[in-house]
């Protein structure tokens, strides 16, 4: 078993640059399209209220993500959007699908908790904490029987680790030599309590150990780092010995786009900001000696690509009424009537 406990930001005198450079535009990508979330809100185009920005997390979805294979699984939890895009999401269907659009992923039914896609191996995001979590046993039980070499991947926030599902998932993904992963992005708040006034053991990898698994914690600062846990944890799945991470990080704003923390002080939200991946990378690639006018450059042009989004999404329009049952029920079943159309049905028999 893996003794390594936490694992401390690579000097960025070792990282590689083409490496880096990629990782930071991955997450420059995640940081952009979720300020354009919030900007879709503010314009009262977003499909709901309760948007679940990752902003300050963008190293572990994309950390994570960079050691995932083509025939490899995950799901996500309400706070997915970076894991999606990260994965190789297309940004414009994820932003019609948060708009409530017919264009976007799931047809505007899934909204921004509920998207998934099986052809880039996401099987679902769920609003429930820790619902997403045991489908991933499912894919890897199914993995290990058919021999895909694939593994699947949980990702969930803090909140999930006081979950029972959680620890049944990981027993038996333990107990039955399992290619699964699970990844917790320890945003250190659970809504608004803080982890430490919600467990005594803040430890989280340890839990995972008394189980059997392979489990480090890392810290989300850097995203080599990240990676390179994630490499260890997930090769060692592959070979049958599931795993935990935990990727401490910070969360920037509120738990919902629309919740202004009143539980945070002011300073704990300063010092919480300083743990900027995003900038910890920017400033690393600058020391290895890209010119941070290139990088502006790659910004802006990021920054372009995302505010196509937001134009695309208000563009596109609202699924049909008559299309509300469709994905729901399989192909071959008659769809429900309509609750409209039973009651002009009855009214016109009286």
């Amino acid at each position: 078993m893996n003794t390594q406990t936490t694992t401390r930001p690579v000097p960025p005198d070792v990282a590689s640059n083409s490496d880096l450079a990629e990782l930071y535009r991955q997450m420059r990508r995640v940081r952009t399209f979720e300020d354009r979330v919030g900007e879709l809100y503010i314009r009262g185009e977003s499909a709901g209220s309760m948007l679940h920005l990752s902003i300050g997390e963008e190293s572990a979805a994309v950390g994570v993500s960079a050691t995932m294979r083509e025939e490899d699984t995950f799901t996500t939890h309400h706070r997915g959007h970076g894991i999606f895009l990260a994965r190789g999401a297309d940004p414009n269907r994820m932003m019609a699908e948060i708009g409530g659009k017919e264009t976007g992923y799931c047809a505007g039914k899934g909204g921004s908790m509920h998207i998934a896609d099986m052809g880039l191996g996401h099987l679902g995001a769920n609003a429930i904490v820790g619902g997403g979590i045991p489908a991933v046993v499912g894919a890897a039980l199914v993995a290990k029987r058919r021999g895909t070499g694939a593994v699947s991947i949980a990702f969930f926030g803090d909140g999930a680790m006081q979950q029972g599902i959680l620890y049944e998932s990981m027993n038996m993904a333990a107990l039955w030599g399992l290619p699964a992963v699970f990844v917790c992005v320890n945003n250190q708040w659970g809504m608004g309590t803080r982890i430490d006034e919600a467990t005594k053991a803040t430890a989280l990898h340890e839990r995972a150990r008394a189980f059997g698994l392979n489990a480090e914690t890392v810290d989300g600062l850097d995203v080599l780092a990240v990676r390179e846990a994630a490499h260890r944890i997930v090769d060692g799945a592959r070979t049958g010995t599931s795993g935990f991470l935990a990727v401490e990080c910070y969360r920037f704003y509120g738990h919902g786009r629309k919740d202004k923390s009143p539980y945070r002080s002011e300073a704990d939200e300063a010092e919480g900001r300083t743990k900027d991946p995003v900038e910890y990378a920017r400033n690393a690639l600058i020391d290895l000696g890209h010119e941070a006018e290139i990088l502006d450059a790659l910004d802006a042009e990021i920054a372009a690509e995302m505010d196509a989004t937001i134009d695309y999404a208000i563009a596109s329009g609202e699924p049909a009424l008559d299309t509300m049952f469709r994905d729901v029920f399989a192909p071959d079943q008659p769809e429900p009537e309509p609750v409209r159309t039973r009651i002009d049905r009855v009214l016109a028999e009286d």
